[in-house]
């Protein structure tokens, strides 16, 4: 007798209800924001809980947005992202439940560099909005923009950082049910 098959349910990010964002320390007494306009990612998952399912996500580097030409040209430069080099920003994992909490655990990649991560997310829950099924998701996170190459680093006159190491994300995901 054949085991029954698990049913995958595969998602797409709603990119016009979602937001790829960060945040990081700037001259030690404030903090910059932005975000990335240009993004894609799917989700397969085995359950109707999303626990075990499989994520995958870019973002393009060049559509990095602070509100700030000259920055976000500065970002785009080989002091931080080398964007022509390196266009995208990428991952590749798992969500995992654990405990009643969600986790996000795989493959980060940026700027060439892929490390090991973990995010803490919250579910949001499904609705099924007579028109498809949507599923909400928020992750937040952290990781330091060093140990992935992006490397730029002055200092103030009392030899505190312009730009801090530490690198907040925040993610505000939705997602469509595939048919």
């Amino acid at each position: 007798m054949a085991a029954a098959a698990t049913a995958q349910t595969t998602w797409t990010i709603d990119k016009p209800h979602s937001t790829i964002g960060f945040s990081v320390s700037h001259m030690v007494v404030s903090e910059t924001t932005g975000n990335f306009k240009d993004f894609d990612g799917k989700v397969v998952s085995p359950a109707a809980d999303f626990n075990g399912a499989d994520v995958e996500f870019t973002a393009k580097v060049a559509s990095i947005n602070t509100e700030n030409a000259n920055r976000d040209g500065h970002l785009k430069s080989d002091d931080f992202f080398s964007a022509e080099k390196y266009p995208d920003i990428a991952f590749k994992g798992k969500l995992v439940k654990e405990g009643g909490k969600y986790q996000l655990k795989g493959q980060f990649t940026m700027k060439g560099v892929t490390k090991d991560v973990a995010f803490d997310v919250t579910y949001g829950g499904t609705v099924d909005t007579g028109r498809g099924v949507k599923a909400g998701f928020k992750l937040l996170g952290k990781i330091n923009r060093q140990d992935f190459g992006v490397k730029w680093a002055n200092k103030l006159q009392d030899g505190s950082a312009v730009v801090g190491d530490e690198v907040e994300v925040t993610c505000k995901i939705e997602l469509n049910k595939q048919a």
